[in-house]
């Protein structure tokens, strides 16, 4: 009788705990990967480690308690208003930054778009179909310059409102091949564009972000976190933005500034494009001999691939950059996309070899083939 009493009380403890949680995950709209399944899991097997191990008091006190520091850390979905807010978006040409530059004009944020070129037809669109709110600012990021140009032009419009956001979206990914045939030019301009240039906007718009309390959003990769064949030089230079914003996450915390990283898994936006014979023109003859021109050629599929396999609905991630900029408690870290909260559990919690395999397996079937020489020797690459 004593033991049916003790299940019927872990029942008890179960059945309130879930569906108080999935009451609150549903009215919130939180994501399941920002749900946390590793706390779910952990208290599962708590769960279990309590009924078959403790007593039943101590177990269920120490389940309860649990349970309830887990409920209380289910992010609450409570925004901002949007109004006499401004944010500053880099890249606003096309892509990401230009589909967020719209959708933040029409909750009436406004926005500073950067933009590479102001007469270019992603600015004039911009100029077109959104509110005089939004303000179009010259703005390479990897010129010093500029950079300080545009703070002085923002400064004036802002006078001591402060700067709310900046979101980090400039971005070049150079080619998708084997981190030894693409050129080193591609791996300092990835470095330049996607992690400096981040660097470098920070650091001068950094008064601004401080006298405000805003936010500092970057929009990373999944890349950044998770090894991905072909990305060598994109996905080191993503890595270090989501490295310096998890730092800077910290240095800011102390002046009221929120700092997010959005990882996006596959989405797409013309940051793609194939230029073969770049590589060819550029790689070592022996590294040319071993590879084989048909292989480098042969690159240009993984382009078509990824453009295959992307997404072209990018609402999943402007939904969760205004949440990271808007939202009262914004999450660190957001991954929307298909599969992309997944693909870091893998590779983080299973054996490192099954991760390296998916990801062969991925490189290779969009190519069906090999390099010349492991052709020849009749060997595979593991």
């Amino acid at each position: 009788m004593a033991h049916l009493n003790s299940r019927l009380l872990y029942l008890a403890v179960g059945v309130f705990f879930s569906g108080s949680a999935l009451h609150k995950l549903m009215k919130n709209k939180v994501k399941i990967e920002n749900a946390s399944v590793s706390g779910l899991l952990s208290l599962l097997i708590l769960g279990i480690f309590c009924f078959f191990v403790l007593s039943d008091t101590a177990g269920l006190t120490l389940l309860t308690l649990a349970c309830t520091i887990y409920y209380y850390s289910i992010p609450v979905r409570d925004m901002l208003s949007a109004e006499g807010k401004s944010v500053l978006i880099t890249g606003c040409d096309s892509g990401f930054g230009h589909a967020l530059a719209k959708h933040l004009d029409k909750l009436g944020v406004h926005v500073f778009a950067g933009v590479l070129d102001k007469k270019g037809p992603g600015a004039e669109e911009l100029k077109r179909v959104c509110s005089t709110h939004l303000c179009l600012i010259q703005l390479n990021i990897t010129n010093c310059e500029e950079i300080r140009k545009a703070y002085k032009e923002i400064s004036s419009y802002i006078q001591d409102a402060g700067l709310w956001g900046i979101v980090h979206n400039a971005g070049v990914l150079g080619y998708v091949a084997d981190g030894e045939l693409i050129p080193f030019s591609v791996y300092r301009q990835c470095m330049e564009v996607n992690f400096l240039g981040a660097v470098q906007v920070t650091q001068i718009f950094a008064p601004l972000l401080r006298k405000s309390k805003g936010r500092l959003v970057s929009i990373s990769s999944m890349g950044g976190h998770v090894p991905l064949n072909g990305f060598a030089a994109y996905a080191s230079s993503k890595a270090a933005l989501s490295m310096f914003s998890a730092v800077m996450r910290q240095d800011l915390s102390k002046w009221g500034v929120k700092v997010a990283v959005v990882c996006p898994s596959g989405f797409r936006t013309n940051i793609f494009g194939s230029q073969n014979q770049v590589i060819l023109d550029n790689v070592m003859p022996d590294v040319k001999e071993d590879y084989g021109e048909d292989y480098i050629e042969n690159l240009k599929g993984l382009y078509h691939t990824l453009h295959k396999f992307g997404s072209s609905d990018l609402s999943p991630v402007m939904e969760d950059a205004c949440h990271a900029l808007l939202a009262q408690t914004p999450n660190f870290l957001y991954t929307p996309g298909r599969l992309a909260y997944l693909i870091p559990c893998l590779y983080y919690y299973f054996p490192q070899w099954i991760s390296d395999w998916m990801g062969m397996q991925a490189f290779q079937i969009s190519r069906n083939m090999l390099p010349r020489a492991l052709r020849n020797n009749n060997k595979s690459i593991y």
